[in-house]
């Protein structure tokens, strides 16, 4: 018997988790448990249990006194002698109980303890396992959904995921294998919650990590992230060394590990922008895929004026204002967004009015503002999706953004940090 519960022991360790001696911890308790409710004349009962052989000893624990007070946890001196030799006042004399006098109830109550304490073990073995791996990918199969839950099987445990959490218009039943992020993990009576999110930000930028070697190794540097669930992510990348490209290495060969990523996200568009201190080339890139033809930026304000062709001003917005949305996340500047005809009938009407103040003052000489100031048309993020209002002036002038402007500035940009690395 002793040999089989050792067997026993070894086999809950292996299948829930919990160490050999936590396990064999919590036996002894509940076998003291057992002895107390049998023995209820004593008060200080130890078991022990021999973890090389599982045999199993019980004792009670009385002090030799002159006088017994209390006699479930003392023994008189003369009764204390006659069990023991040299045995004095103070002394403590272990008492042997027998097990097999337990009864059945007390059984049942060793047997209810030790599977109380085995699930409290391994509800602790979980949550610190999972605790520190807030901020991980874990995938699992959907076991169930209920009450607005999608429950998915990571393993050891289930993990919730808010279907408020999940991607917008996905649809995940029961069998099908996810992928989350672990944002948050509490400890409940009920055990271990493991929150899980697929809408998150850092969802995606964590599936570039374990799709991009190059990223997990610290080569390749995500800057920043923004995202609209089901709409639109868009990713700031550079990298440590001159001789990576950071856009086409998260883009992969052919679009292969990109594509990967899209497909786990169901379709969602992934705009991948290599960071840049040119904060105009930074800001026009941030609007892709539309293509911005200047810009002008207010560093007091903090914010910025890109000019569009007609045709591409609904790129640049986006869908319900989601573009420029993002690009403001991005970049940590407002953007406010015109057409270039509206920006040249801006400018016009702004020189006629210049024009006639002046005729008007008599003034001596002409002066030609070089950036419309009042009639501006802004880009602003509400619930309501995009509005337009007038806009404060900005400072400097507009910059030309053509494909080889931009391109001329990337160079002049290189050129510059290949100089700065040189005298470093």
């Amino acid at each position: 018997m002793s040999r089989e519960l050792i067997q026993f022991i070894e086999q809950i360790s292996r299948e829930r988790g919990v160490s050999r001696d936590i396990l064999l911890g919590n036996l002894e308790a509940a076998l003291e448990s057992a002895a107390r409710r049998k023995h209820q004349s004593r008060s200080d009962i130890s078991v022990k249990i021999d973890p090389a052989t599982g045999e199993i000893t019980a004792h009670s624990i009385l002090t030799v006194v002159e006088k017994v007070e209390d006699p479930k946890s003392e023994i008189s001196y003369e009764d204390a002698c006659a069990v023991a030799q040299d045995i004095e006042l103070g002394d403590t004399l272990e008492e042997e109980l027998k097990l097999e006098d337990f009864g059945r109830i007390a059984a049942q109550t060793a047997k209810q303890v030790l599977f109380q304490k085995v699930r409290n073990s391994e509800r602790d073995v979980i949550y610190s396992e999972y605790k520190d791996r807030v901020g991980e990918i874990v995938s699992g199969t959907v076991t169930r959904r209920e009450k607005g839950l999608i429950f998915i099987n990571i393993g050891k445990t289930e993990g919730v995921l808010p279907i408020r959490a999940s991607i917008p218009g996905e649809s995940l039943r029961r069998g099908d294998m996810a992928r989350a992020f672990i944002e948050d993990v509490k400890l409940t009576p009920r055990g271990p919650n493991i929150q899980l999110s697929r809408t998150r930000p850092e969802f995606v930028s964590e599936l570039f990590r374990m799709e991009v070697p190059e990223i997990s190794e610290g080569i390749v540097e995500i800057i920043n992230i923004v995202r609209e669930p089901g709409d639109r992510t868009k990713m700031a990348v550079t990298s440590k060394d001159r001789m990576i490209d950071p856009v086409g290495t998260c883009v992969g060969m052919k679009g292969t590990r990109v594509q990967s990523i899209v497909r786990e996200l169901r379709g969602e568009k992934i705009d991948i922008i290599p960071w840049t201190g040119d904060l105009k080339l930074f800001i026009s890139k941030s609007l892709s895929p539309a293509t911005i033809d200047r810009i002008a930026v207010n560093e007091e304000e903090k914010s910025a004026m890109a000019i569009v062709e007609e045709g591409q001003l609904p790129l640049a917005i986006g869908r319900r204002g989601g573009n420029v949305r993002l690009a403001i996340k991005l970049t940590g500047w407002q953007i406010d967004i015109i057409s270039d005809k509206e920006y040249e009938q801006i400018r016009n009407d702004q020189i006629e009015e210049s024009l006639r103040k002046e005729t008007e003052a008599s003034e001596s000489s002409l002066t030609t503002p070089e950036y419309p100031a009042d009639n501006n048309t802004k880009v602003e993020q509400g619930e309501e999706g995009v509005k337009r209002h007038e806009d404060t002036s900005y400072e400097g002038a507009l910059d030309d953004l053509t494909a080889e402007n931009i391109q001329e500035q990337e160079e002049r940009n290189e050129v510059m940090e290949t100089g700065e690395t040189a005298e470093a």
